[in-house]
């Protein structure tokens, strides 16, 4: 496959269907929600944060899908192997929610009697403020106070197309977001000025059903910053996939990708040991799970059904001719099936 590097200009043509496909190291198309000629339900539009380390992370999200909105905290305690979630959601938003059609500027706030998410742009850092009056079955309050810096010019972004007319997906992913800041809940403080994080910006039209594999590392190793987004499963990717290598303050394009997840009694397990490789050679990775956050959201013709597994990383990638060797770095790697 011969991957396309897309041009500036808008995203969308008058049809509705995207311009053109395929990837890019910046948010250079331009995507404007009004300028969908999809079904007004099926508009998906997301902010999607994860800040960890060793130890611990916290995951925020706020989704306005249209039909729904859902605004998400999670809470991954690694060494008791312990995940918290609180989700709470609603119905019809339909963009009242103000999703910014840019990842470059633009707030997004949403604020209920129960809980707050403030995700803003100050002094060129994302400062974001999340507030719950409940969290988890212990119903603590939960506050977190965070900073995120780029630390890399470049980033991951894909315009894929679905086998359907006017159905795409426009992804960012920012990694080696260098963190600041304090959570807290009930009257534990957890410290995270030794942690990193990845934003997912994600605009589009999706189809009903889809399942996806995606991958997320972001660590320091020999004082080098070192991170990737590796991923696959849905959509026309012949034009472009989305894995990508960061390293020495750059972005190195990689092809294919495959997780092996090991399988018992017929099933994916989980919590075994996976492999990450590819057909090139490039990639040949070690995944060794500490904590899977599971979620089946089962309600009438909606289902979502994640896994999202959170672990170490050990092996080598392979750039340019230099193979690089990451040991024990800090990630998550999942597959999520959706029928939304």
């Amino acid at each position: 496959m011969e991957e396309h590097q897309l041009t500036s200009g808008p995203l969308l043509d008058n049809k509705g269907n995207l311009a053109e496909a395929g990837f890019a190291f910046s948010l250079i198309k331009d995507y404007q929600r009004k300028a969908i000629r999809g079904l007004k339900t099926r508009i998906k539009e997301w902010d999607y944060y994860y800040v960890g380390n060793k130890d611990y992370g916290v995951a925020f999200t706020v989704a306005d899908n249209s039909y729904m909105w859902m605004v998400s905290a999670s809470f991954l305690d690694f060494k008791n192997k312990i995940d918290t979630t609180t989700s709470p959601l609603g119905f019809f938003s339909f963009g009242k929610l103000k999703m910014p059609s840019t990842s470059k500027i633009g707030n997004v706030f949403f604020k209920r009697k129960k809980f707050l998410f403030s995700f803003k742009h100050e002094n060129n850092k994302r400062h974001l403020i999340v507030h719950l009056d409940k969290f988890g079955k212990n119903e603590d309050p939960f506050d977190a106070d965070l900073t995120l810096e780029e630390t890399n010019h470049d980033s991951m972004v894909i315009a894929t197309p679905f086998n359907k007319k006017k159905h795409f997906y426009y992804n960012q992913k920012i990694n080696l977001l260098k963190a600041s800041g304090v959570v807290r809940i009930a009257s534990k403080t957890y410290n995270f000025n030794d942690a990193y994080g990845v934003l997912d910006w994600g605009r589009g039209i999706w189809t009903y059903k889809n399942t996806w594999y995606w991958s997320s590392m972001n660590t320091i190793q020999n004082g080098q910053r070192i991170g990737w987004n590796l991923g696959y499963g849905f959509g026309d990717t012949s034009k472009a996939s989305e894995n990508m290598f960061f390293y020495h303050d750059k972005a190195y394009k990689l092809k294919d990708v495959r997780f092996n997840i090991p399988e018992k009694n017929g099933k994916f397990d989980y919590l075994s040991p996976w492999t990450i490789t590819s057909l090139s050679g490039d990639i040949n990775i070690i995944f060794k799970p500490v904590l899977d956050r599971f979620s089946d959201s089962n309600v009438l013709l909606i289902r979502s059904y994640q896994h999202q597994v959170f672990g170490l990383f050990t092996g080598n990638i392979k750039i340019h001719g230099e193979e690089v060797y990451i040991e024990n770095a800090p990630g998550f790697a999942e597959r999520v099936y959706n029928r939304w």
